[in-house]
């Protein structure tokens, strides 16, 4: 409207003349801007139609919000979102109660969500640690190979009530009970009794090689955990149940000559190491069918 600014020229019928704070909103929080001022030589102050859109224009504000927050790394906000509560005209705790609204209608929707119409195969229950709180989730594939979160619940695998809790409400919102999915679980007591008792005990569980794994090498000294490791992984990959038991049997044997409780780790649950080869799964499913989680060696990070 005002051409380029030139320092000490005046030109045109509408002029530059400085800049002023202001406000404008962003979907539902307030932004100081410094707006730029227009002023024409004979009629007075000009709007600037850019600051008056997205003072009027609702539309607008939420998707200049969504392009911002977009372009923000989820690592960074932590650092971004107090800067930004400071600077911008709304409180920390502003900030921090409209995530909370907008997480607990999404909790809602996810608890209340029904699976009638969708054919669930696979489901991954497992339990992580964030800060001092245990969250019990629950992951199924679908026919198509879709993940969907099915459900979470506050405890550990180890805690009966929680895990209880968390597969009653599956129950409840419709998953069948009568038919068989492959269960992907850890080696809990807790999470095992309730899929039989829920579910019933012809139920396919494939524990999870990973929680194995870790669970066995905590028992050893490092210079034996290398062994461990590529002797356990070697016997995962063979074509069948039997042979794979039969490797792991020997390798308990030698273990509990002087690490008695690394061999009594890894006999317990052998058989549910290898459900993947009783049904005939094909190999390429198998990592993405019997672990959780990529292993904490080959994340570089402790297992969460």
């Amino acid at each position: 409207m005002a051409g380029t600014r030139s320092p000490g020229k005046a030109h045109g019928e509408i002029r530059h003349y400085g800049s002023q704070l202001g406000r404008i909103r962003l979907a539902d929080r307030k932004v100081r801007v410094k707006r730029p001022r227009l002023r024409h030589k004979t009629q007075g102050e000009v709007k600037v139609p850019a600051y008056e859109a997205l003072r009027q224009n609702r539309g607008l504000r939420q998707h200049l919000l969504g392009a911002l927050l977009r372009g923000v790394s989820t690592r960074e906000y932590h650092e971004v979102l107090p800067q930004m509560a400071e600077t911008v005209g709304v409180s920390r705790s502003s900030i921090s109660r409209e995530a909370i609204e907008a997480s607990e209608e999404q909790l809602k929707q996810l608890q209340e969500r029904r699976w009638e119409q969708v054919e669930i195969l696979v489901i991954y229950i497992d339990g992580q640690r964030f800060g001092s709180h245990h969250i019990l989730s629950v992951v199924g594939v679908d026919v198509e190979g879709k993940k969907h979160i099915m459900g979470i619940e506050a405890g550990a695998t180890e805690n009966a009530a929680a895990v209880k809790r968390v597969l009653v409400r599956l129950r409840d919102q419709g998953l069948a009970l009568d038919r068989k999915y492959l269960f992907v679980i850890d080696g809990a007591k807790a999470l095992r009794t309730a899929i039989e008792e829920l579910f019933g005990a012809d139920q396919p569980v494939q524990r999870c090689r990973n929680h194995k794994l870790r669970n066995v090498l905590e028992e050893l000294p490092r210079e034996q955990q290398s062994q461990a490791r590529n002797l356990m992984r070697a016997a995962w990959k063979v074509q069948t149940a039997e042979e794979g038991e039969k490797r792991l049997e020997q390798l308990a044997r030698f273990l509990e000559r002087d690490y008695e409780s690394a061999a009594r780790s890894l006999r317990e649950g052998m058989k549910e190491m290898f459900t993947l080869q009783r049904l005939q799964i094909p190999e390429s499913l198998h990592k993405c069918l019997a672990y959780h989680r990529e292993p904490a060696e080959r994340r570089g990070t402790a297992h969460a």
